[in-house]
């Protein structure tokens, strides 16, 4: 007896035939390989995994420049005063320890720099919304954006101390100058990448004006918000390196910038060394502490990271 339908055959019993049974185990195969990929892994990645993929990697990374940073000290390959030995800038980190200024170094840029960058968060989210959300803001401001964001930060140091004079407002206003246009920029550009339908979907489910922004727009700018607020750090962190450098008062205090400056005043590549390595090493701290984790936690919540 045939079925009806001519693409299913059924056997005389009522039973379906080998060929849809086939089908049927196809489908079943496909839809369980397709929530294997949708799962998301929760259990927590071993120690020693963890330890190999991403702690190991660094130290051998660190190591190999140390050692070839002392190959090229025995070598004698440049004089000297202009490459000082590995031991030489330890040195200096330990005096540096027993007089109690390096943490007051470090200290005094980062808190610097975070608020700076906290400043110009404020100011860049809603300038990115309102140049996103509004066409004749954009043709306006969108260009002014983009060529402050190439503009170099270091420019406009002169102009900010004859502007402010040599103070924490100074500093603060190069940080601003360099760091909201890539905050704005990234917040823009992660607007652009939402699907029309998610924001059409909003509008007809009542979600405008600030009610959409919060729980349409921003969620889902989140990727190139993101990635703008990790741009904007960098150029905060590098504007107030600039503006230590060049501007230097009592007032101020030492911070990175001017030690690094007071290395090249005193003619000590050791105490340059120093600055260098601890303006890396907070660049890096801030980077692993705080924007690869929220990094992490985005792309995990959109089921692109699976531990």
């Amino acid at each position: 007896m045939a079925s009806t339908d001519p693409g299913v055959d059924i056997k005389k019993d009522g039973s379906p035939a080998a060929g849809e049974r086939q089908d049927a185990q196809g489908l079943a195969g496909l839809e369980a390989g397709l929530d294997a990929l949708d799962s998301v892994q929760t259990g927590r990645t071993p120690l020693r995994e963890t330890l190999i993929r991403k702690v190991l990697p660094p130290i051998t990374a660190v190591a190999l420049v140390l050692v070839v940073w002392q190959l090229l000290v025995w070598a004698e390959v440049v004089a000297a005063y202009k490459l000082p030995s590995p031991s030489a800038v330890w040195d200096e980190v330990t005096d540096a320890w027993r007089q109690g200024t390096l943490l007051e170094y470090i200290w005094t840029s980062v808190s610097r720099g975070l608020l700076g960058f906290l400043m110009a968060l404020a100011i860049g989210t809603p300038l990115g919304l309102l140049v996103a959300r509004v066409k004749f803001v954009r043709a306006a401001i969108g260009p002014i954006l983009s060529g402050l964001q190439s503009l170099p930060s270091v420019a406009w140091v002169p102009p900010a101390v004859l502007w402010l004079g040599l103070n924490n407002s100074m500093m603060y206003a190069v940080i601003l100058l360099g760091a909201v246009p890539s905050i704005a920029n990234g917040l823009v550009a992660g607007i652009d990448q939402i699907p029309p339908l998610f924001l059409r979907a909003g509008r007809s489910m009542g979600a405008t004006g600030l009610r959409g922004a919060r729980h349409i727009v921003m969620p889902g700018a989140l990727p190139g918000y993101l990635a703008g607020l990790k741009q904007g750090w960098a150029f905060s962190w590098r504007s107030l390196m600039a503006a230590e450098i060049i501007a230097s008062s009592p007032d101020l205090g030492v911070g990175l910038g001017q030690l690094l400056e007071n290395g090249r005043n005193n003619s000590s590549m050791s105490q340059v060394f120093l600055a260098i390595f601890l303006i890396l090493l907070v660049g890096i701290a801030i980077d692993l502490l705080i924007f690869s984790p929220l990094e992490r936690r985005v792309l995990r919540g959109r089921g692109l990271l699976t531990r």
